[in-house]
């Protein structure tokens, strides 16, 4: 009980800066408001614990199983998602109170069925999933404004950047996936045995500084740099420099307002495809999720997360194996497939992960809108290679030295 109220009480924290104004924005489709998050974390409990567990709950409002349904056909309809910053109604408050009864509901749920905590704590790993989407998602809203909103505290830089090295790592034959301790996602399952031919890792992400040598080095104008897609991509939507980065590539929006490109930060908010480009560029390639695994397994998780309010990647500090959770999310070169052996959960909650394995690209270690005790080495995220508003990174790999 004590977990899911930390939990439920961080989300609601996390909107606490934000104005009435703010709460509805939506600046795309594949983002979605605050409010939006706020109520669809609720309608997960309600409508998987309280309505099939707790007898004799009375639903908050009926219609509301329809408007913040986000995916789930086995539930029913849902609200069309481009249209999400049209719900005007319910106001906050609305949703706030919703929040109240299903927090009340679900003590006396946890208090009563103890069997039901392996579906209690999915709902509480689904709303650290919000949680962080609800910071990312309002960074890409307010971006468009001139004013440059402030959130975040800004970065305090720190000397030069971490010196860039590179550690062989023998492969042969390794256990990969989720073990039976803990918490897991699906998708993080069955674990098994793969095999890893050598190869070595980047000791850090790559930072703003050396990607911006890439860009002065026609980076976004060299078709020989990029995938097909990608190059159709950066052709078709004019792109020149990563998202949110100024034209001037001295500046950049973050959730601190406008802040100075610090060549030594982390950098973030790049896809697939410019991940890609700027390996090729380098001369070396992004890792496979089985190695970047098999490597996260061993190192302690240290970065840069959600709790200290900076909502930024930290600069690139010159220790091991460093930045392998938190800051960004690292793309792989892996695609988003199932683990031999894969099934998903019977019923409708069978719908979380495992549908969406087609078309997607794997990143792994979390972010700096992440919260330290969601992350394992075994965490599988996943997004289209032209998605970038999400804080995503690169780190390098490459054959033994």
């Amino acid at each position: 009980m004590a977990h899911y109220q930390r939990i439920r009480a961080f989300s609601e924290q996390l909107c606490e800066p934000l104005l009435t104004e703010d709460m509805g924005l939506q600046a795309c489709a594949d983002v979605s408001p605050p409010r939006w998050h706020l109520a669809h974390t609720t309608w997960f409990f309600e409508t998987f614990l309280l309505k099939p567990h707790l007898p004799g709950y009375r639903v908050f409002e009926q219609q509301f199983e329809y408007l913040f349904n986000s995916y789930y056909n086995g539930i029913g309809e849902q609200f069309a998602r481009p249209q999400r910053h049209l719900l005007s109604r319910p106001t906050g408050a609305d949703v706030y109170a919703w929040r109240q009864q299903v927090d009340e509901a679900m003590a006396r749920l946890i208090a009563q069925y103890p069997g039901l905590a392996d579906l209690v704590t999915l709902g509480l790993n689904h709303e650290q999933q919000h949680q962080e989407l609800l910071l990312t998602d309002l960074k890409y809203s307010l971006s468009f404004n001139p004013l440059a909103p402030t959130l975040g505290q800004p970065l305090d830089p720190s000397g030069p950047a971490a010196p860039l090295r590179f550690q062989t790592f023998s492969g042969g034959l390794v256990d990969m996936g989720a073990s039976s301790n803990g918490f897991a996602f699906d998708n993080e399952t069955p674990r098994h045995r793969v095999w890893l031919e050598p190869f070595s890792l980047a000791n850090r992400p790559v930072t703003q500084g050396e990607f911006r040598v890439f860009i002065q080095d026609g980076g976004y104008r060299r078709a020989d740099l990029w995938l097909s897609d990608g190059w159709a991509w950066v052709q078709s939507n004019y792109i020149q420099r990563p998202l949110y980065w100024h034209e001037d590539l001295d500046q950049h929006f973050t959730l601190a307002g406008l802040q100075p490109l610090h060549p030594g930060q982390i950098l973030a908010h790049v896809n697939y495809y410019e991940a890609d480009a700027y390996a090729r560029w380098a001369g070396k390639r992004l890792p496979t999720e089985q190695e970047w695994e098999h490597v996260a397994t061993t190192q302690p998780q240290q970065g840069n997360f959600v709790d200290n309010g900076l909502y930024q990647p930290a600069p690139a500090i010159d220790t091991g194996m460093a930045h392998l959770f938190g800051d960004v999310w690292e793309w792989t070169a892996s695609a988003y497939l199932p683990y031999p052996g894969f099934q998903p959960d019977a019923g409708a909650v069978g719908e979380y992960n495992g549908k969406f394995m087609c078309n997607q690209m794997v990143l792994r270690g979390g972010s700096c809108v992440s919260s330290r005790d969601h992350l394992r080495a075994s965490y599988r995220n996943f997004f289209y290679p032209h998605h970038r508003w999400q804080f995503s990174g690169i780190r390098l790999a490459g054959e033994p030295s």
